[in-house]
């Protein structure tokens, strides 16, 4: 009969002497642990080199070469221009993995378009899952504005043409349409803004003035703060119930770019003046910290809550008192910009918390003198905001600046990677020894974690970014994609589908992932600034007279003197992204 094990038998497996007497079974466990050790050894190697031999296919079959622009050759010196451009990027990639990368994003641009122009040719966006379109921006063709620029930058010159062409024929604002005046602006405006100064042609200019002359009539209030609703037909303005009669602070202090850019563009100082009385307003009360409540009255510029958030409805603000600065090439004009801006960024070094037990640092919103551990997913705009905000600064505030955008990155990162789909929720909730939990579950393909890795990635080189930015890529291409199209998720926990694809995925998410990967002379940033929808204007400097860009005489030479005051802007008729 077998004698019963001893109770304390088990544990001698455990002790070094138990293999020292059993030679053969120390050989046993040795080769076990150093064949696990090379199957677990460098997993991110691994990764590296399944991308090389991923990206030899792609060479070797359909690949082509990357092009920031199709300019035509009947200019000798834009053409020539045109190859120096080519030839610096091709200097500056060299890196095959970051160039797959790049080609893996454009393929994921091109599958968006091709499915939305199937699909929803002409509505504002696409739904992916019933293979329709819908309009929720009055029929303006959203995708197709919004698209323009990154398929332009993306060099897709065949699907910009096209985008182009229904811009000239088919678009047009006599609709009877209640409008956001922020979403028309950031998307419709900025969207027409940029193409006009990628490619320089008029026509979009001229459409960029009719919407904007369309939307002015929302400023038309007893202090001039915006309303947030207009008929596009009608020229009545409002604001909605669900606000309480009150403008929100992201809505009316984020239209200064795109206005300020028309007035530049067009010589008219009437769309400046509108939004630069708005920041006018703010300055006469604006708190000590910098930080102002989301709703605001439009009758007496008194905030009208308590609330404080660099989440939805307070974020954009704070972001184009720097982006004015920038737009302006940081000048006296511009300078109190900057400074209301740094003020708020003390303000918001008060709302700076650190989750238990990982030491997230997060954003807490505040309402009166009480702090609430919630951040949006849309805050984390800011990462970028301060990286892009250490220039200018002094040492030691940019070092700080750059120090808390570096741990706001990691948190935001770690949105993603916290959860099931590895895709991000809406908001996150901060618990003691708990970190980060997910609130509201859904995404909807977002821009902001991926705008802030390219900022941060550009300001500091490092290439951890970059990578970051590659496992969010995979988890919307694994959660995301479909045969027609891209979907958000209703429930990044179980990873149930939604039926829409954001405009903004084409002319944000994707963008910023394309400019993650590129060399950072295409859009640089010392000669473009991103409105909040990611479309890039070119920086012209702010002085007493306004610039005009409108009147280009055509059949001239390439590029043309442009002078206001004693400031001298050198335009090219033709403009290369790569800004060179």
């Amino acid at each position: 009969m077998a004698r019963p094990r001893a109770a304390s038998s088990w544990p001698r497996v455990l002790h070094p002497s138990y293999y020292l007497r059993r030679p053969r079974r120390l050989l046993v466990l040795v080769v076990f642990f150093v064949g696990t050790t090379f199957l677990l050894w460098d997993r991110h190697s691994l990764i590296q080199r399944h991308e090389v031999e991923e990206l030899a296919k792609y060479l070797k079959g359909e690949g082509k070469t990357f092009q920031l622009d199709d300019e035509d050759e009947s200019s000798s010196k834009t053409a020539q221009q045109g190859k120096s451009e080519q030839e610096g990027v091709e200097k500056e990639t060299e890196d095959p993995i970051t160039e797959y990368r790049r080609s893996q994003v454009k393929a994921a641009m091109l599958h968006a378009w091709s499915s939305y122009e199937k699909y929803a040719w002409g509505f504002d966006e696409l739904q992916p899952q019933s293979r329709r379109g819908a309009n929720d921006f009055g029929g303006l063709g959203a995708t197709i504005i919004d698209s323009l620029d990154t398929l332009y930058i993306m060099g897709l010159q065949p699907q910009f043409n096209k985008a182009r062409d229904w811009v000239a024929e088919n678009l047009h604002f006599n609709k009877n349409y209640d409008a956001s005046v922020f979403e028309t602006t950031i998307r419709v405006l900025g969207g027409l803004l940029s193409a006009y100064d990628l490619t320089a042609e008029k026509m979009f200019l001229t459409k960029a003035k009719e919407i904007a002359d369309r939307l002015l009539p929302a400023w038309d209030t007893r202090t001039g703060i915006p309303y947030t609703t207009i008929n596009l037909d009608s020229g009545r303005a409002y604001n909605p119930g669900w606000t309480g009669g009150s403008s929100v602070l992201a809505d009316l202090g984020t239209e200064q770019v795109e206005f300020i850019g028309l007035s530049q563009r067009t010589g008219d100082p009437k769309y400046k003046q509108k939004v630069e009385n708005v920041v006018k307003q703010l300055r006469k009360n604006f708190p000590k910290d910098g930080l102002l409540p989301i709703y605001i009255s439009a009758d007496s510029g008194q905030p009208t809550t308590g609330k404080i958030t660099f989440g939805a409805m307070g974020d954009s603000f704070y972001e184009y008192l720097l982006k004015v600065w920038i737009q302006g090439n940081k000048t006296e004009v511009v300078k109190h910009y900057r400074e209301m801006w740094e003020q708020s960024m003390e303000g918001m070094m008060g709302l700076v918390s650190k989750s238990t037990p990982s030491g997230y640092t997060f954003l807490a919103e505040r309402s009166g003198s009480t702090l609430f551990n919630k951040m949006d997913e849309l805050a984390c705009f800011a990462p970028g905001m301060l990286a892009l905000g250490t220039e200018g600064a002094p040492p030691e505030k940019a070092e700080k600046y750059l120090t808390l955008a570096k741990e706001l990155t990691r948190t935001c990162y770690n949105f993603y990677m916290s959860t099931p789909t590895k895709l991000a929720g809406e908001n996150y909730q901060f618990s003691d020894g708990q970190d980060l939990q997910v609130g509201t579950p859904w995404n909807i393909l977002r821009p902001e974690t991926v705008e802030s890795l390219m900022y941060v990635w550009r300001k500091t080189g490092d290439s951890k970014y970059r990578d970051w930015g590659w496992d969010i890529f995979q988890a919307f291409e694994k959660q995301s994609r479909t045969p027609t199209g891209y979907v958000g998720l209703r429930n990044v926990r179980t990873g149930e589908k939604d039926d829409k694809m954001q405009s903004f995925f084409l002319a944000e998410t994707l963008k910023y992932f394309y400019l993650l990967y590129s060399p950072s002379s295409v859009i640089p940033l010392d000669k473009w600034v991103f409105n909040t929808e990611a479309h890039p204007l070119r920086i012209i400097p702010r002085v007493d007279e306004p610039i005009s860009l409108e009147d280009t005489p055509e059949g001239k030479d390439s590029s043309m003197q442009i002078k206001s005051g004693s400031t001298q802007y050198l335009r090219q008729r033709r403009i290369n992204p790569g800004g060179r």
